[in-house]
């Protein structure tokens, strides 16, 4: 990170300090394993860990000083606050004011992750390039990903997921976007969101922090977002397969083996490149990433390049292609939206078609009709086998007519899966990240080893 001063930190988040405010900070990290020279390290407390008990350890591998909500019991410099997650946010909000590069915000209920690896490929042929690693998406992940930007990046893709009402704006305060990127409305988090609006009010509570001459690209395919035509005189760019949009995709043919080849209609050129996935939304996030590298000058050239150089990145959408049987992983989470769409993938292949699918979490009071629903579709996608995990999966293998098996646990689907999947198989693994579909996936690839 930039260099600053502990007199800016605690200025910036309201701390008392307790030592020397012009030693100088290099790095800010709440794991005590990640300590080096010249950290400031914030003692976060979690549900099991309290980042407190470790104050002295960081000390004495380096750390300057100590962020805290009580009177370390070592000798050091530290600031005083009353909560540290408010004040690492409060500090993230003045470390991301030092830079005027632009910033990409991206959210939606499906497709963050990908939409911002994509987006980050085709920019880094141009850019040096900042954006969000792993799962850090939270309000305690944003203001981490921020303390990483260094003084040579050119452009920050970060990426911001939410639950709940005034989460985006907490987010969005800290992120301050140039360009707003929104993937999609759809059936996630219903228990604090209620419904679909509800979704929508939360996801643009974004467009509040979007800068002045900022610009917004939704997809235009989505009906809840079509419906944000502007936001403060700021006209949205819509993206997406359907005529009404700006930027337009066509897919002209799929090879399962190479990936989805397709044209981008850009405002300025037709760009004709391979997606490297077997999922066609990751062809609308290719879109969104074009519309976005156009925007910044960027070459068709330079655009197609970092579309065919996209990489997947943990259980989204990851065919493993095995000797005997192919398996899509993509168990890092689900929800209605999501399952439909690698659900739509999977009935591409093929050979026999089995979906394991687990219980979509955090889907509110219509939960069991949504699970039901899902079941009818994957019916409906003439899918040979639905392998259903979990107790809200038991409404789904109903609406799949029971055409498959159900398990109450992980457990009991990993000990039975082994002789259900046979020779030739293509095998979709989907589940809210809470089940762990990742031990069916490990189970899978020993079997088919």
């Amino acid at each position: 990170m930039k260099p600053i001063t502990l007199k800016e930190i605690a200025k910036s988040c309201g701390g008392q300090l307790f030592g020397d405010e012009n030693i100088i900070v290099t790095s800010i990290v709440t794991d005590s394993r990640q300590v080096t020279e010249g950290t400031l390290f914030s003692a976060i407390k979690g549900e099991r860990v309290d980042g407190h008990n470790f104050v002295s350890q960081c000390i004495n591998a380096g750390a300057v000083c100590a962020l805290v909500e009580e009177k370390p019991d070592c000798d050091c410099n530290y600031i005083l606050v009353e909560s540290t997650l408010n004040a690492l946010k409060k500090i993230a909000e003045y470390y991301r004011s030092l830079f005027t590069i632009p910033f990409i915000g991206i959210t939606g209920s499906v497709g963050k992750t990908s939409t911002k690896e994509m987006i980050s490929s085709v920019l880094s042929q141009k850019f040096n390039v900042h954006k969000t690693s792993g799962n850090f998406n939270n309000e305690l992940g944003v203001p981490l990903t921020l303390f990483k930007l260094e003084e040579d990046h050119e452009i920050a893709v970060i990426e911001m997921g939410i639950s709940g009402f005034t989460e985006m704006t907490r987010l969005a305060t800290m992120v301050r976007p140039d360009i707003s990127v929104i993937t999609n409305i759809g059936y996630c988090h219903l228990e604090n969101l209620n419904d679909l609006d509800g979704v929508l009010k939360a996801k643009t509570e974004m467009l509040e922090f979007l800068s002045n001459d900022g610009k917004m690209f939704f997809c235009g395919d989505d009906e809840k977002l079509y419906t944000v035509k502007e936001h403060n005189g700021i006209k949205t760019t819509f993206y997406g397969f359907d005529d009404r949009n700006e930027y337009k995709a066509e897919i002209i043919d799929t090879d399962l083996l190479k990936g989805i080849h397709c044209k981008l209609y850009l405002k300025n050129s037709t760009i004709e490149c391979v997606v490297p996935s077997v999922e066609s939304h990751m062809v609308s996030n290719a879109l969104c990433a074009a519309a976005i590298g156009e925007s910044l000058n960027m070459t068709p050239q330079q655009i197609k390049a970092g579309v065919e150089s996209y990489k997947t990145v943990g259980s989204r959408s990851n065919v493993i292609r095995k000797k005997d049987i192919t398996i899509i992983d993509d168990c890092y989470n689900a929800n209605p939206t999501s399952v439909r769409a690698s659900v739509s993938s999977l009935s591409k292949f093929e050979g026999r078609k089995i979906a394991v699918i687990g219980d979509m979490k955090e889907l509110g009071k219509n939960e069991a009709q949504l699970h039901f629903d899902t079941g009818a579709f994957i019916k409906d996608k003439g899918i040979d086998k639905v392998v259903a995990v979990g107790e809200l999966c038991k409404h789904l293998f109903l609406g799949a007519k029971k055409n498959g098996y159900y398990f109450e646990t992980v457990d009991e689907c990993c000990e039975k899966i082994q002789g259900i999947i046979e020779k030739g198989d293509t095998v979709l693994v989907k589940a809210s990240h809470s089940m762990h579909f990742d031990r069916i996936v490990e189970t899978l690839n020993a079997q088919f080893e």
